[in-house]
C-alpha cells in the first residue's frame, strides 16, 4: 500500500523514500550527506579541506507574536537546524512570499529584527526574494537556505551517532509548545494558573533555539574528541528526535525518561492542555551524542551558558532497538509520526474565539 501524505504536518518516512528520495536529480560526487529522514543538513565537498553544510526551512512569522518576537523566532527556527552540523551558520538565502495585508511600517520592523539576529549569528543575507501575492498568509511567508562553510574535520550530522555514546538533552521537553501556548493564550493560562505563572511562562518562548546549544557542545570536540551527532527536537518532540537520530545512524538507545529536565511552567501547560510533554515539537531542545568521556564536559560548558542539560541514558547496538525506562519499566520508544500540540493549539484557538 502507498504511504499517504500526513493530514497536517511533516510527510512520513515513508512517503519520503517512497517519493522524495528516488528522485533528487542529477548527482554530484561532491554530494558528501544528501537528503535523509531526520537528517537536518546536507553536505557537499569544496576541496581544500573545506564542505558546505546547508539545510532549508519555511520562515514563520506569527504577528501577533509581536515583530521582535516574529522575527527573532524566523530566524532561529533556520538557524538552529544548521548549527546541529557543529558549523557557525555563515550565509542565508531568504525567498519571502508576504501577504497584501502586510505593511511597509510592520515590513521594515520585522525585518529590522531579522538582520539584527542574523547578525548576532554571523549570517550574511547573501541573496534573496522579496514580494508581496495574493494567495500567501501567514504563519508561512516564504523559505529560506542556511549555508555554513567550515573545516572537513568539524562538522557532525544526525547519522554519525555511535554505540557507547552518552546521550545528552538541552533544556527538557516541549518548549516549543509550551511556549507557543503561553505567548498566544496567556488569559487562558492566567486563569487556570495565576498572573504571575503566566508571565514566567511567556518567558520560555525566549528558549526556542538551539544555535547557543549546538555551538556551545562542540567547544567540547567533535567526533572521537566529543559530540558525534546533534539533532533538534522539533515535531514529535524528544521521542521523535531520537527515533529520528536512531534511525539516521541505525542504533538503538537506552534512556532513563526520569533524567529528562520537564521544566515546571512546561509541564503545568501540558497538563492544561493535555497534551504529552515527550511527543510534543520542542524547537529549543537539542539532542546531542557524545562520547562518553567528553559528555561530562559538554553538561558543564551547557551549565557555564546558563544551559540546562542533563545526560539521559546511551547508544547501544541497532539490535537492542530504542527504548525509555520509567519506574523500573521497559517501553519502547517509537516515533510519534502525529505531533499533538497542532490539534491541541487548533482546539485551544477555536475557544479562544468563541
Amino acid at each position: 500500500m502507498k504511504a499517504q501524505l500526513p493530514d497536517i504536518g511533516k510527510v512520513s518516512a515513508e512517503v519520503f523514500d517512497e517519493i522524495i528520495y528516488p528522485r533528487l536529480g542529477r548527482k554530484r560526487k561532491e554530494v558528501i550527506v544528501g537528503p535523509q529522514n531526520g537528517v537536518d543538513v546536507g553536505v557537499a565537498d569544496l576541496g581544500n579541506g573545506q564542505v558546505m553544510v546547508t539545510t532549508t526551512d519555511p520562515i514563520f512569522v506569527v504577528p501577533p507574536y509581536g515583530w521582535e518576537r516574529s522575527g527573532w523566532f524566523a530566524v532561529h527556527i533556520l538557524a538552529s537546524d544548521a548549527v546541529t552540523s557543529g558549523l557557525a551558520p555563515t550565509y542565508i538565502t531568504m525567498d519571502l512570499n508576504l501577504p497584501l495585508s502586510i505593511t511597509r511600517d510592520d515590513f521594515e520592523s520585522l525585518w529590522n529584527v531579522m538582520h539584527r539576529e542574523c547578525d548576532k549569528i554571523g549570517m550574511y543575507i547573501i541573496s534573496g526574494h522579496t514580494g508581496r501575492y495574493e494567495g500567501c498568509d501567514y504563519p508561512m511567508i516564504g523559505g529560506a537556505t542556511v549555508i555554513s562553510i567550515g573545516p572537513a574535520d568539524k562538522y557532525v550530522t544526525p547519522k554519525s551517532a555511535r554505540v557507547g555514546d552518552s546521550l545528552i538533552i538541552t533544556k527538557g521537553a516541549a518548549v516549543e509548545a509550551a511556549g507557543l501556548f503561553a505567548v498566544t493564550f496567556p488569559q487562558a493560562i492566567a486563569e487556570k494558573y495565576g498572573d504571575t505563572f503566566s508571565k514566567k511562562a511567556e518567558e520560555i518562548f525566549w528558549q526556542m533555539s538551539v544555535v547557543d546549544d549546538a555551538l556551545t557542545a562542540v567547544e567540547a570536540g567533535v567526533r572521537e574528541d566529543g559530540v558525534t551527532a546533534m539533532h533538534d527536537a522539533t515535531e514529535c518532540g524528544i521521542w521523535g528526535g531520537l527515533s529520528e537520530i536512531g534511525q539516521a545512524s541505525k542504533v538503538g538507545m537506552v534512556v532513563d525518561k526520569e533524567k529528562i529536565i520537564v521544566q515546571e511552567h512546561i509541564r503545568k501547560i501540558c497538563e492544561m492542555y493535555n497534551i504529552d510533554p515527550f511527543t510534543s515539537i520542542s524547537e529549543g531542545t537539542l539532542i546531542i551524542s557524545s562520547r562518553p568521556h567528553k559528555a561530562q564536559e559538554v553538561v558543564q560548558r551547557l551549565e557555564d551558558k546558563g544551559i540546562r542539560s542533563s545526560i539521559v541514558g546511551e547508544v547501544v547496538d541497532e539490535t537492542e532497538g530504542l527504548h525509555y525506562f520509567e519506574n523500573g519499566k521497559k517501553h519502547a520508544i517509537v516515533h510519534p509520526e502525529v505531533d499533538p500540540f497542532w490539534t491541541a493549539f487548533g482546539k485551544a484557538a477555536s475557544a479562544a474565539a468563541q
